[in-house]
């Protein structure tokens, strides 16, 4: 009988040069002014998961953007707030321990584990030492200031390149916990 294989749980991102996710009122429009290739990897990407994890802040901006269309349908959705009173079919909201959480996600049988965002979400997953693989799109635009990618935290550690990408003028940076 084979070993099982653990899920993994993933960073998929995309990022100014300057290192910023978003401005800091929140806008991704700088990132449709690049040229890009098909969906930049996206589609491949989102076949490979089948749990998206976001904070509440990523949320709320991502409904707003999508008029309330929750826009990951058939993939089981969570998200991290205090505000666990909130109702939604899609998500479920929580506020478990990272690490207990995500070990026991990883456990059970299934598909990667996409961590959509934001920063702080990240961070903290950073910190609790659950990501796996980073996988960041770099964007030629300099924004100067915004919402960075990797707020401070105590999350210092090693990764190794997996891999490139590039699709036009995006160039995809994929790594590896190690």
């Amino acid at each position: 009988m084979g070993a099982v294989k653990l899920r993994k749980v993933k960073v998929f991102i995309a990022q100014s040069l300057d290192g910023y996710i978003a401005t800091k009122e929140e806008s991704l429009d700088w990132l449709m002014t690049v040229e890009g290739e098909g969906d930049n990897g996206y589609g491949a990407f989102y076949e490979t998961v089948d749990t998206v994890v976001m904070g509440r802040k990523t949320y709320d901006w991502v409904m707003s953007e999508t008029n309330g269309y929750y826009p990951y349908p058939g993939k089981q959705g969570y998200v991290w707030t205090s505000q666990k009173d909130r109702q939604s079919d899609d998500v479920v909201f929580t506020d478990e321990a990272i690490s207990t959480f995500f070990e026991r996600l990883k456990s059970e049988t299934g598909k990667d584990i996409w961590i959509v965002g934001g920063g702080n979400l990240i961070a903290q997953c950073l910190e609790a030492g659950v990501i796996d693989e980073m996988i960041v799109t770099v964007a030629p635009v300099l924004l100067g200031d915004g919402i960075p990618l990797f707020p401070q935290g105590a999350y210092a550690s090693k990764w190794t390149l997996a891999g490139t990408k590039t699709y036009r003028q995006f160039i995809e940076l994929a790594y590896v916990r190690g």
